[in-house]
């Protein structure tokens, strides 16, 4: 098999853990900045795993907390690399959680970290390239090459040196802000 490129499988992690009545907030679930820190490992271990190089976490695009985990859930992440650039890798993390006694399974929430390979060093070195294989992995391979379109389209829109209010003024009726500027 070609070493420079990889399939999504060579990515794939899993891990579950316990959730332990100290994973907890006020409300008496589990904490999302702990589910937060699960994340991030996972998606540690899958750009890292694929890349054969120690990983940082470059951004975390959104996520939404869709269900909430109760003390006592097993909660399992589902990690792999989607999406491959020179050095950088958009790991896609499923957040389920199972209750013990009735079996019951829950999706909590998904998000995408983007992972930089790094060297010993310190700076980013270049990553296998990625091997698709069925339709699932090109349909994510393609919404992450949207999402970095996008959002580097919307870092220039609204910079310092491109930013003009007067733009703006229709697009802000009917929201809930006065500006007094």
């Amino acid at each position: 098999m070609d070493k420079k490129f990889k399939t999504t499988a060579a990515s794939e992690i899993i891990l579950t853990e316990l959730m332990l009545p100290s994973h907890s907030n006020f409300s008496g679930k589990i904490h999302g900045g702990f589910v937060l820190s699960l994340m991030d490992k996972a998606a540690f271990a899958s750009a890292s795993k694929f890349s054969g190089e120690y990983c940082v976490t470059a951004s975390v695009n959104r996520v939404d907390f869709l269900n909430p985990i109760e003390v006592g859930e097993l909660v399992t992440m589902k990690a792999r690399v989607n999406y491959v650039g020179r050095s950088s890798m958009v790991v896609g993390i499923r957040v389920e959680s199972q209750n013990i006694k009735t079996g019951v399974i829950k999706h909590c929430n998904s998000s995408y970290f983007s992972m930089v390979a790094r060297d010993e060093s310190g700076k980013s070195v270049k990553v296998p390239g990625l091997i698709i294989e069925d339709v699932n992995g090109l349909r994510r391979f393609l919404r992450s090459i949207k999402h970095i379109k996008m959002r580097k389209e919307r870092k220039i829109e609204f910079s310092n040196k491109n930013f003009s209010a007067d733009n703006y003024s229709e697009l802000l009726k009917g929201y809930n802000v006065k500006i007094e500027i």
